[in-house]
This record gives C-alpha cells, structure tokens and sequence, in this order.
C-alpha cells in the first residue's frame, strides 16, 4: 500500500486559500472531506457537535495567510472573499 507523503499545516492551508481563489468560495463541509482525501485525516477532527471538521492548527494558518481578505460566513458554513458590505472582522453571519 503506497503511503500519502507528509504535509504540514500550512501547505493544507495554502490549498485551502489556492481553492478559495479558484472558486471564490470554500465550504467547509468540502473542504474537511477533500482535506482527508488529499492530504490526511490527522489534519481533521471530530468538534464538540460530533461534526468532522478541520484541525485548528490549519485554520490558524489559513487565518494568517488569508488575512482581512477573507470572511467566514456562519450561516452557510463557508469561507468567501470579503466584500463591501461585510462588517469587520472575519466571522459574517
């Protein structure tokens, strides 16, 4: 059986922004399971609702690449480029 190669946090979080950019939005619930298929299921986790969701470590450092350009939208459960109507800050519901 061939082994998935070592990825780090940030490379995760450098395809997480590079799909952003593509697609002009990320949702999570994508993201998680694409995350365990392209890179590893140790960069997932079970969160407190039971729900698979995404390592903090990575979203710390998708937080940092992606800046005050990108806002995460509560309500639909997705990451989308900031626009000019958003209030600050990152989380928009």
């Amino acid at each position: 059986m061939l082994s998935k190669p070592a990825f780090s946090p940030s490379e995760v979080a450098n395809w997480m922004l590079a799909e952003l950019e593509r697609d002009g939005t990320l949702y999570q619930e994508t993201a998680v399971s694409e995350i365990e298929r392209r890179f590893s299921a140790k960069f997932t986790s079970i969160n407190e609702n039971g729900n698979l969701s995404i390592r903090k470590d990575v979203l710390a450092s998708f937080r940092k690449i992606s800046g005050e350009g990108v806002v995460w939208e509560r309500g639909e459960r997705l990451w989308r480029k900031r626009e000019s109507y958003d209030q600050p800050g990152r989380q928009q519901d």
